[in-house]
């Protein structure tokens, strides 16, 4: 009973603890910039528009907590565009109304957030901070009553906007993507689960998590999982076990027919460019170079230097189809390790790179066979 109760006192301490996962310096750097630079553009902005400054309602707290949600948290479905902006103007005109027509200063905000939480609920535009919109309203009566339905246009409408507008820009700016990217109902490997966005959203549903995570990214993280169960199950093997050693390889120099005449020969599905002096420079795939020779308009970068498509199409060489950002391996890299490189869809061949040479290439098919080899084994 003792050991019982102990735990019990243990799991409840624990539980008071932090339960996110802590995340990189570097991202608290970015997060961090990110908020700081919205708040300062939507505040030199609103300053010197037409807003109240007598009233003090014009960088209001609840865009600081906005902030923190579309820096901090872009995949949060609480901190899209529509629930920021929506949600926040939403709480803001309700706060109004209840302000002008509410004299008690408890059930003035009490009636303010309620009806604010109700409503964004309804339109689909939960977004925690607008509850603290429609209690700053309710808790400045004189300034609202001069202000009136202005407030939820300026600033809560327009401040949040430009926050949303700052976000996109910083995320795209940063590696970042927000918006939220959508379910694609034809994903990536990686993502074809099985499962259908309404199954998706089904669990989401069944778990109450829909306020806190996004389909795309539940797909995304069940994708990884699985990936991650499947590598426990591999036996120990490395990209040397596996890796294709005696390379086909062409120069950058080598011309697109000399290339397509070496895949029509051998029947490979991507070639590695290595330059003169031994180092590797990138990989051409099959499936690049038939787009390029059949498609004129996929060059049309370069057509001022080569002329018509013809001579274009003539001139081209392995350096101006090759992929040159692509992963890569040591030979001493787990197989486990090789099957998300593999499988995002971004890649069909990992090159085994010795430094700056290549040494081997590891393609699906090799890792298929692979594993195909260690189930039989099992």
């Amino acid at each position: 009973m003792r050991d019982s109760a102990s735990g019990r006192v243990r799991l409840a301490v624990r539980s008071m603890g932090p339960a996110g996962v802590s995340g990189p310096p570097r991202e608290a750097l970015r997060a961090g910039v990110g908020s700081a630079l919205g708040l300062a553009v939507i505040g030199a902005i609103l300053v010197s528009s037409n807003v109240d400054l007598q009233s003090g309602l014009y960088l209001i707290a609840p865009f600081g907590a906005t902030a923190v949600l579309i820096f901090a948290a872009p995949s949060s479905p609480l901190a899209q565009p529509w629930p920021a902006v929506v949600g926040n103007t939403l709480s803001a005109v309700i706060g109004v109304g209840v302000t002008l027509l509410v004299p008690i200063a408890f059930a003035r905000v009490a009636l303010a957030v309620g009806l604010a939480v109700a409503a964004m609920i309804l339109v689909r535009a939960v977004h925690p901070p607008a509850g603290a919109v429609a209690m700053t309203a309710a808790l400045s009566p004189d300034a609202i009553h001069a202000l009136g339905f202005r407030f939820a246009v300026t600033p809560v409408a327009l401040g949040t906007a430009l926050l949303v507008v700052v976000a996109i820009v910083y995320a795209r700016a940063t590696g970042r993507h927000y918006p939220l990217r959508r379910f694609d109902p034809e994903p990536p490997p990686v993502e074809r689960l099985g499962l259908s966005e309404d199954e998706l959203t089904g669990i989401l549903a069944r778990y109450r998590q829909s306020l806190n995570l996004g389909v795309a990214d539940l797909a995304r993280l069940i994708g990884a999982a699985e990936l991650q169960a499947t590598a426990h199950r591999v036996a120990p093997a490395d990209a040397g076990d596996v890796m294709s050693r005696d390379l086909v390889t062409v120069g950058p120099e080598t011309s697109l027919a000399d290339v397509a005449e070496l895949f029509r020969v051998h029947g490979f599905t991507s070639l590695p460019v290595v330059r003169p002096s031994g180092e590797f420079a990138g990989v051409v795939f099959q499936l690049h170079l038939a787009v390029r020779l059949r498609d004129p308009a996929s060059d049309r970068r370069g057509e001022r230097f080569l002329g018509r498509w013809t001579n274009r199409r003539m001139a081209l060489c392995a350096a101006d189809v090759m992929a040159t950002d692509l992963p890569f391996a040591a030979v001493g890299t787990p197989v486990a390790a090789m099957l998300p490189m593999l499988s995002d869809g971004h890649s069909a061949a990992v090159p085994v790179l010795d430094g700056a040479r290549i040494v081997g290439i590891v393609t699906q098919t090799d890792l298929i066979a692979a594993l195909a080899r260690q189930s039989l084994s099992v």
